[in-house]
């Protein structure tokens, strides 16, 4: 009888997000890294909540029946996609900018004639928000075992609530769903020899 191998079996207790302006002259990372340094180009998305980050990939499809088969007989694909969630902890600029989808500016008053620096910032909310492209990498390590998703484009789908408490740190959940690239949502790297 067959059995398992337990020697298999993978955690990830530790990882990152990494997120970079789409498109422009970013080079996607092609190599696995070393699991602590950010690819080229991108900048680290910070602590994650301790549930880590999901990924969905989701096939879509429609059943074709036949008059000669009670089973269906072929099965069609209507969508595909590739979901990443993750709830953020930091509330840095490139993490809150990144959640609310605009940018932060600073206040400047006139000083007498003199634009002066208030040291506050300002954070518009539009009612007409432009929808932010960007690419997104994430990271995560077992010991030597190393795995790292590449999303050439992708966007903010979904943003949960901020609660504000005395108990709590503030957090940020995202859904991001990658998007379609020459026919291609992304790919996954590792180091771990996956032809045995």
């Amino acid at each position: 009888m067959a059995t398992g191998n337990a020697e298999k079996i993978r955690f990830a207790p530790s990882g990152m997000l990494y997120i970079a302006p789409a498109g422009g002259s970013l080079v996607l990372p092609t190599e696995v890294g070393d699991g602590e340094t950010a690819p080229a180009g991108y900048q680290a998305l910070g602590y994650v909540s301790e549930e880590g980050v999901t990924l969905t990939p989701t096939i879509q499809t429609t059943p074709l029946n036949a008059w000669q088969s009670a089973a269906p007989v072929l099965y069609n694909v209507d969508s595909a996609a590739f979901q990443i969630q993750a709830t953020l902890l930091e509330a840095s600029k490139l993490v809150t900018e990144t959640f609310f989808g605009t940018t932060w500016t600073e206040i400047v008053e006139d000083v007498d004639g003199t634009p002066t620096p208030t040291g506050e910032y300002r954070l518009n909310l539009s009612s007409l928000p432009e929808l932010v492209e960007f690419s997104l990498v994430v990271d995560w390590k077992y010991k030597t075992h190393l795995w790292r998703t590449v999303i050439a484009r992708s966007m903010v789908s979904e943003r949960g609530a901020i609660t504000l408490q005395r108990t709590q740190s503030e957090s940020f959940q995202l859904t991001i769903d990658a998007m379609d690239l020459d026919g291609s949502l992304g790919y996954v790297l590792t180091n771990e020899n996956m032809g045995a």
